[in-house]
């Protein structure tokens, strides 16, 4: 696993990567039929990171089977590279390929966007027009992001005026590094906030943070600057010991934590945001502010009939087991991804160990078979804390640490290793995972 001088080698670092989570799979001991011979009508939309990887899997575990994707985006966005690129550290390009790159051939896709869910048809209309039914149905349609619940916001400010916004796509990625670049050369007060609801990689907040104070450093302009952390709630993480740790470093860092502050709206022109708190409405100004907005499920499951009525209210997840990743109500139908209802798992990380899961237990049902695969929350966060070092946070559903290599990566200490799992390994593992081998 090392070269010559000592140093783990690229190829090291895959077999590195490729391995992390190896736990996620947790109880399953009873796997389902390697191959089952069938004429089943599964649906799947969304053609992401889950929806492709499922594909991939399920066309070499059912014979005969009719597997149709929905999606309307034509371009694959491998998202974990947002916050490289709202840095500086790589270009937008880095994220995009195009969605068929990573489709089965044997598959087809329906470039369009579903419009509507019958779960009690078992039919699912599409923008354009056309209606297709199904026998099984996976719901994987990534997540929305409301900007418009921030008042005085539109994407069309990112870039300009001290605004960011890596979320929303590579091409914001972009012009967020631009506004944020202007920040570590001028100074001023940077405000970097982060949504009340559930989100997908709820690290990214924090690396941006991060990876811009570290930038100011490294241009030797961190002492005009002024960085706030507006934190939604008491915590800066959702798992204590790392919230701790991050507590530690921002203090070390002079990164000032703002707790309960919900990010409400914005005045551009005046460069003042509002934020929601405990003791009510309150204005902060700005020089730089990274916004990250409420993130919901897509209107078309949430009008579906799908979502938890008792959890996680107006946010419209999917009701499903938090182990099988099946339909309470419909056991026809998965959730995959950031569209599930379910306490931990909005990474891609948890996409890999998610997705065996449900092909477990599709195929078993299909085979009028069970198995006891089980998805144990397994969430991973490459937390990068500076250019260079990141820890290697791994997690499940009850917060437990979950190291994937005890002894050699410690999940707390700023570590290059980390680092290079992010910025080198993880992208190819991630692109195995889509084409279904990890």
């Amino acid at each position: 696993m090392t070269d010559t001088f000592g140093t783990p080698s690229r190829r090291g670092f895959l077999g590195l990567a490729l391995g992390a989570g190896a736990f996620g799979l947790a109880g399953a001991g009873k796997a389902a039929p390697r191959q089952v011979k069938t004429n089943a009508n599964i649906l799947i939309l969304g053609a992401g990171a889950a929806g492709a990887a499922l594909a991939n899997r399920l066309i070499e575990r059912l014979d005969g089977a009719t597997i149709t994707l929905v999606d309307g985006r034509r371009e694959h966005w491998y998202q974990p590279g947002f916050s490289l690129i709202a840095a500086g550290l790589k270009p937008a390009s880095y994220s995009v390929s195009q969605t068929t790159d990573w489709l089965p051939s044997d598959v087809t896709l329906k470039q369009d966007w579903a419009a509507n869910i019958d779960p009690e048809a078992r039919k699912v209309a599409l923008a354009g027009g056309e209606v297709l039914s199904y026998d099984y149905l996976i719901v994987a349609t990534g997540l929305s992001l409301d900007h418009d619940a921030i008042e005085g916001f539109s994407l069309d400010m990112v870039g300009q005026d001290g605004i960011g916004a890596l979320y929303a796509g590579p091409d914001y990625a972009a012009k967020t590094w631009q506004a944020a670049s202007k920040f570590t050369e001028d100074g001023g007060v940077g405000l970097f906030t982060r949504p009340a609801t559930e989100m997908k990689c709820a690290g990214a907040p924090l690396k941006h943070t991060f990876l811009i104070d570290d930038l100011a450093r490294k241009a030797g302009s961190r002492g005009k600057m002024d960085v706030h952390y507006m934190a939604n709630n008491n915590s800066l993480f959702g798992v204590p010991i790392v919230s701790e740790k991050v507590r530690m470093l921002f203090g070390d860092r002079g990164i000032t934590p703002d707790y309960s502050h919900v990010l409400t709206g914005i005045d551009a022109g005046s460069k003042r945001a509002r934020f929601d708190t405990p003791e009510g409405s309150v204005e902060r100004d700005y020089d730089y502010i990274h916004i990250i907005p409420p993130q919901r499920a897509p209107d078309v499951v949430r009008q579906s009939g799908l979502s938890w009525a008792d959890k996680w209210v107006g946010e419209g997840w999917m009701e499903v087991d938090k182990a099988s990743l099946r339909h309470l109500r419909y056991p026809e139908v998965f959730a995959l991804g950031d569209v599930a209802g379910v306490p931990k798992g909005k990474t891609a990380a948890s996409v890999k160990w998610q997705v065996p899961v449900v092909e477990e237990h599709l195929v078993a049902q299909i085979a009028g078979d069970t198995t006891d695969a089980a998805y144990n929350g397994y969430t991973s966060c490459p937390l990068i804390t500076q250019v260079g070092r990141a820890m290697l946070v791994e997690f499940d559903y009850n917060n437990n640490l979950t190291p994937s290599f005890p002894g050699i990566i410690a999940p707390l200490e700023e570590l290059w290793i980390s680092w290079l799992m992010k910025e080198v390994a993880l992208k190819a593992t991630y692109n195995a995972m889509l084409r279904g081998k990890a």
